[in-house]
Formats: structure tokens, sequence, C-alpha cells
């Protein structure tokens, strides 16, 4: 394993000092699957109180020292380095009643999450894998360490941490190791709803819709709204899946993009409250977009989801069933409402929710739509009032009094241009303004 300059430094400064030292977890898991380790964690047989004396001569981060973590800070970046521990139970589902220091390697990745997490290396010393990660990387398997059900009640996050893990290196949990992730799923409801947005959110990133449907109970866990959509007849001509079903490919038919991936996830999350079966049998789910859209700023708003990342999707969700033709001055109207970035993905979210009912489906405008759009961005269309060629001071001019008269002009001359009915020119717009003037 390559490792940075100052990682290394810290190693050496260790070793010279007499004491053990690796890198552990995920930048080992990461270089065994030939992949760039994004960050290095490090731990050693030092003490708190002599790293801190090691280090003295850099800036140093405490704020886990009392369970053995010092940050050392080199150019705004720090390398966490913790001391060899072992740790008793977790009482309040997250934090160890308590740590004791240890001398021995194995003790330590003893108490980690998974086996694929819970080696260790050093230049001098090689790979430590007690608990046989590697081999669990090579035959792409998810196993916890030691005893699966103790793991998770140790802290129920690495039950979606262990999802995640799976979606994101593409392994497969173990019989025992995936047993007691879906058995102690009701844990996770104690867990701090910024925790369990954060792992969703990797989550929902790299999980293909065979995941999604194999970690179904996690998910309708933390929520529970998606819980009515497992296993639901649509009773449509145009699906063949199950509501859920539908909704876990639509999720895998979206780019990663994270607004994407949430807006995938809850956009059909209304349908069961408002359906209805008509006489004839067909299924029918008015204004379940509207409606799902107020349920998924609900959804968000609980899980302290940022504040942009939550309107975005919420309007995604509110605007999923909305059909656009390929007809200029309509697409003009929409990309001056929405914008460009927000046009594009409400796009790429109806073409992977038509695409992934299961059923073939008559072909929308898709690609005479994206190129009407790419062509109207190209053109740098007049869209917004910042890009009218006339201005508040130029109808102050004309005569305009400050104040309603005149941001209305300014809109209706706008929507004039959108419509294609007067071209952005400041001439025109002049006397057309000039029409509007108040007598």
């Amino acid at each position: 394993m390559k490792l940075p300059a100052h990682v290394e430094y810290c190693i050496q400064t260790l070793e010279e000092a007499g004491f053990a030292a690796y890198a552990v977890g995920g930048c080992v898991r990461d270089f065994l699957l030939g992949l760039e380790p994004q960050d290095f964690d490090l731990c050693t047989a030092a003490t708190p109180e002599k790293l801190q004396e090691l280090f003295s001569d850099h800036s140093q981060v405490l704020a886990g020292v009392k369970h053995g973590t010092v940050g050392i800070v080199f150019h705004q970046e720090v390398v966490e380095i913790t001391t060899f521990r072992a740790e008793g139970d977790y009482s309040d589902g997250r934090h160890p009643d308590w740590v004791a220091f240890v001398e021995d390697i194995t003790s330590d990745l003893a108490r980690r999450d998974f086996t694929v997490n819970a080696m260790a290396w050093s230049p001098s010393r090689g790979l430590v894998d007690p608990f046989g990660g590697e081999k669990d990387l090579k035959d792409r398997v998810l196993r916890a360490v030691g005893d699966p059900e103790q793991r998770f009640r140790e802290d129920a996050l690495r039950i979606l941490r262990g999802a995640r893990f799976a979606a994101r290196y593409g392994l497969t949990p173990e019989a025992a190791t995936l047993d007691a992730m879906l058995t102690l799923t009701p844990l996770m409801e104690e867990l701090a709803r910024e925790r369990v947005f954060s792992e969703l959110s990797k989550l929902l990133l790299h999980a293909n819709a065979q995941q999604l449907l194999l970690f179904e109970p996690i998910i309708t866990q933390v929520i529970p709204e998606l819980k009515p959509a497992v296993g639901m007849d649509q009773h449509s001509v145009h699906h063949a899946f199950d509501l859920y079903t539908h909704i876990a490919h639509v999720v895998q038919a979206v780019p990663q993009e994270l607004s994407l991936r949430w807006a995938a996830l809850l956009h059909d999350v209304c349908k069961p409250a408002v359906f209805t079966l008509d006489d004839q049998g067909h299924g029918h789910f008015y204004d379940h977009a509207q409606v799902g859209g107020q349920l998924t700023e609900e959804i968000l708003r609980r899980l302290k989801a940022p504040t942009a990342l939550r309107e975005q999707v919420t309007h995604l969700v509110q605007l999923h069933m909305h059909r656009f033709e390929p007809e200029r001055r309509t697409l003009r109207r929409w990309a001056s409402r929405l914008g460009f970035d927000t046009l594009y993905r409400l796009l790429t979210l109806q073409e992977g929710d038509m695409g992934s009912k299961g059923k073939p489906e008559d072909g929308f405008y898709f690609t005479q739509i994206r190129e009407l759009i790419r062509e109207l961005e190209q053109e740098a269309a007049c869209l917004t009032l910042k890009d009218l060629a006339i201005s508040g001071t130029d109808l102050l001019e004309l005569g305009f009094p400050a104040g309603k008269e005149l941001g209305d002009c300014l809109q209706q001359l706008l929507e004039l241009v959108i419509a294609e009915v007067l071209p952005n020119d400041p001439q025109a717009l002049a006397e057309e303004a000039a029409k509007l003037l108040p007598q």
C-alpha cells in the first residue's frame, strides 16, 4: 500500500518510539479492492498521552481523546490515531460503557463491525487479518466480526452501514449477518435522524434494485411511509411489478445523483394512500404526485435532510407526473420556472419512472424534448428578469412609478418574450412598456 507522506511519517514516528502502528479499517479494505483510499485512520499501542507528546509540534484535535483518539493536523488535513482498545457494552446503543487500552492489535480489531473493515497494515509488519476479511473481500461476502447480533446491538447504525457496504462494494451478507440485520431493525428507532439520513443517502447512491429489495425491511423501518408499497398490486395494465419493486427499479434507473435517487425512492410514496379501484378493476392514484410531494417534505424534514436537497426532491416528486410536449414555447416557460438543471432532472426521473414498469411503454418524446431544451440553453434564451433587455431603471425613465406597477410590467414583458411574442430587444420592450404605462 502506498501511504501519503504525512501518514507514513506518523507510523514511522510511532515505530521509532517503540510503538506498533498500523493503517486500519477502510483504507486497507479499499486498497485490497484496488481502489484509491480516500482517508487513512491509524491505530497504535501508544497511549493518548504519549501520542500528544510525540506529536507536540503539530496542532492536535482532542475531541475524541477520552476514547483514545488524537487527531494530528497536517496542512488542514487531520490524521486520526487511536490507541488499541477493547470496549464494554453499548448501553446507549452508540457509545461503549467503558474503554480499556490494550497492547494487542487483534483485540482492537475484534471490536470492529465487519471483517472487511477489521484489517490493519503497516509497511514493516504487513497485513494483520485475524477474522478473514481479505478472503471475504475476494468472495464478496459481508460478515460481522464475532456475534452479529452483539455487533448490531452495540450500534444499530451498523445495520444501515452493512447495507451500504454491501451496495457500495458488491458484497452479499452471509446468512447470520443478514438475519441479524433484518431482525434487529427496530433498534434503529433510537438513532439520531442525521446519522440515518447520511447512511441512507450513501446506500441510495450505490444500491441497485435487487439490493433495495433485499434491504427493504431496513429501508422501510426508517421510512415507514414506504411499508404500504411493499407487495402492493397497482391493478394497472401498465405495471408488471408491485409498487415497491417498481420504486426499486426507478432508483436503479436514474443516475447516481443524490436528489434524483431520493426523488426516485419517494416519487410514489403516496400511491397507497390515494389508491382507488374502479368498477372495471383498474387502479387509480389521483393527485398522488402533489400529495406525495407534501409527504416527501415531511419525511425529509424528519430526517433532517439539508434544506436545498429537501426542496429539490419535493419539487421533483410533485412534478413527476407532468407530461411535457416537444413544443418550444412551453419548454421556455418551464425552463423559466424551474431552471435548466431542475428541468433536466425532472425529465430523467420521468424517463426512469416510465422505463421501470416491467411492461413495454409507448415512447415518450424525451429525446426531442432534451434537444429543444439544449437549443434553448445554447441560445442563452431570456428566461428570467435578469436576462431581460430592459430594467426597472429603464421603466422609471419611461415614467413608471416605483412599486407594484413597475414590477408587474417587467413580469408581463418577460412573459411576452418567453412566449416569443416579443423579441428580447430594448426598443421593442420599451415600446410595449409604453402601452402599459399607468394613465
